[in-house]
């Protein structure tokens, strides 16, 4: 904030340069005359300025034309009327502007008039157009560009080229200026080409994109790496994209799941990628080949790859990354799959899947097996020394589960009452067993309460004490 100093006529770059960080710039009350075209060139962050009540008679856009300002004011100053401030009206005018200020300017006649009622003749904004708005050239070729201009004074003409590579002439002292790029490069593709008109009332551009086609060219390509999956790398310019083609020992390589193309980074018309391998073996060992082409050429190149030593020459296996699933994307350069073609690779890799398949059956196969013995002997031997009891309406009381089923079995191979029987020697038991040494079961044997436990058919004395039996109802055989 600057007040009441009648000597400060002028403000320079080298007065207010330092200060890299002003937002806000106040003069006010003060001889200021001049400000420098290039003043605030150092000063990017002002947004507001206020320049009021100062001796300005005259002032340029330049100082402000690469600023963002909210406000600019300048009120109580000594305008003369003309187009060199004809830029401070269409800045009122624009929307962006929040109040409207009292300005005036003193004419030839040393008359006040409002800013916004100025009239000067041959006072207008300039405006350019590009003949071509978007330039298309193949390497190597040259292109003219023409910029027609149009504005009161006649506005100048510039050429903005920013990181252009290619030779170039241009012509400005003529309406429509022109610009000749000679042998253009494949490097500036992508570019911007812009036309600049200017003059005291403001300034007017127009730009154009550049493409330039050329044929594929592989920039980079390098041996496999091991990451997530086996990479081979490679970079490939060219415009339009190239297809990519990927050969194994000099035969197309279909890609599939396991062997796939990847583009990882796209920039501009430069394409950063690998070959993926999933788990490759000493089978995918060999010389890979890429070639790239579209329709204004082609490219190849060679490497050779090493993912495993052979089996068996002592060397063993080289560490091999850790394989996941994933999901294949599509190549992003378009379709390099040849179903016309065979390659080894893949098929060695689907085969080696199919063998491991065929061992996980066999072994979940056996583990069946091994689990049916198992619980067959646990049935056997808990079957035979369970407790006894017997059967009512279908379920046998006082054994375990898998007693009743031991018992079901033998219900479907005999008739009539079953009970069960126990081995073991308890005085407690209710029920004993005789055998009569006899191998071959009977069916007169026994009796009928008798039961048949494999080929021996043996009776069964019921306790009267434990079934609530009295003596008159036992059986006279019994």
């Amino acid at each position: 904030y600057i007040a009441n100093q009648r000597k400060l006529e002028s403000i320079n770059d080298n007065e207010v340069g330092f200060y890299v960080g002003l937002k806000n710039l106040t003069v006010v009350d003060s001889g200021l005359k001049f400000v420098s075209r290039q003043a605030f060139v150092k000063n990017v962050n002002l947004q507001y300025i206020n320049l009021s009540r100062n001796k300005l008679s005259s002032l340029s856009k330049k100082p402000f034309r690469h600023l963002g300002l909210s406000d600019l004011i300048l009120v109580d100053n000594p305008f003369k009327c003309s187009c060199e401030i004809m830029w401070i009206k269409k800045f009122q005018e624009t929307k962006f502007y929040t109040e409207t200020q009292d300005l005036y300017c003193i004419d030839d006649n040393n008359k006040r008039t409002a800013l916004l009622d100025m009239k000067v003749p041959n006072c207008d904004l300039p405006s350019a157009n590009l003949s071509n708005y978007n330039i298309t050239v193949v390497e190597g070729k040259s292109i003219t560009l023409y910029c027609d201009t149009t504005g009161g004074p006649p506005p100048n003409v510039s050429w903005v080229l920013t990181n252009l590579v290619s030779n170039h002439e241009s012509d400005t002292s003529k309406n429509p200026a022109s610009l000749t790029i000679k042998n253009v490069s494949s490097m500036d593709s992508g570019l911007w080409i812009s036309c600049v008109a200017e003059n005291i009332v403001g300034e007017d551009q127009a730009s154009a994109e550049l493409t330039v086609f050329f044929a594929p060219n592989i920039t980079f390509i390098e041996s496999p790496t091991p990451d997530h999956h086996w990479c081979i790398p490679f970079t490939v310019k060219g415009n339009p994209k190239p297809t990519l083609q990927w050969f194994y020992e000099g035969a197309i390589l279909n890609e599939s799941e396991y062997i796939c193309t990847k583009i990882h980074v796209i920039n501009q018309s430069e394409y950063h990628g690998c070959l993926q391998l999933d788990n490759p073996t000493h089978l995918n060992n060999g010389a890979y080949t890429l070639l790239a082409k579209n329709e204004y050429g082609e490219d190849e190149k060679r490497v050779d790859a090493h993912f495993m030593s052979v089996p068996g020459d002592g060397s063993g296996p080289i560490v091999d990354p850790d394989v996941y699933e994933y999901e294949t994307t599509p190549n992003d350069l378009g379709d390099t799959t040849n179903n016309s073609n065979q390659i080894t690779s893949t098929d060695v890799s689907n085969k080696e899947n199919e063998d491991s398949v065929t061992v996980y059956v066999v072994v979940g196969i056996a583990a069946l097996v091994c689990t049916g013995l198992v619980i067959m002997l646990i049935i056997l031997k808990f079957g035979r020394h369970s407790k006894f009891g017997m059967k009512v309406h279908g379920e046998v009381k006082g054994v375990g589960l898998v007693d009743q089923i031991w018992l079901s079995l033998q219900d479907c191979d005999n008739e009539g009452p079953s009970s069960v029987i126990s081995n073991d020697d308890d005085s407690a038991s209710p029920l004993h067993h005789i055998s009569n040494g006899s191998n071959t079961p009977s069916s007169s044997e026994g009796g009928p309460d008798a039961v048949i436990i494999g080929m021996t058919k043996i009776p069964v004395i019921e306790n009267p004490q434990y079934f609530g039996i009295t003596n008159s109802q036992l059986k006279p055989d019994t």
